[in-house]
């Protein structure tokens, strides 16, 4: 367990100063706007897929369990 401390006291202050560099992309905001964007029509797409597939696997067992009780009688 020590080991382990000392582990991440050695690398926190290394983290720390990588984490202070300057964006080498030069993304502005305008980029983060379009991103966001894309991944709000991405989210938007795939809602409907995932209430489809709910409805699919609902209708699936339903059908299962009427075919259960017709082989039960």
């Amino acid at each position: 367990m020590k080991a382990l401390a000392a582990l991440i006291a050695t690398l926190a202050p290394a983290t720390a100063f990588a984490a202070t560099t300057l964006h080498e992309d030069n993304s502005g905001i305008f980029v983060w706007v379009f991103l966001g964007f894309c991944a709000l029509i991405v989210v938007v797409q795939v809602m409907p897929a995932i209430i489809l597939m709910m409805g699919f696997a609902k209708g699936l067992s339903a059908k299962m369990a009427k075919r259960e009780v017709v082989a039960n009688k």
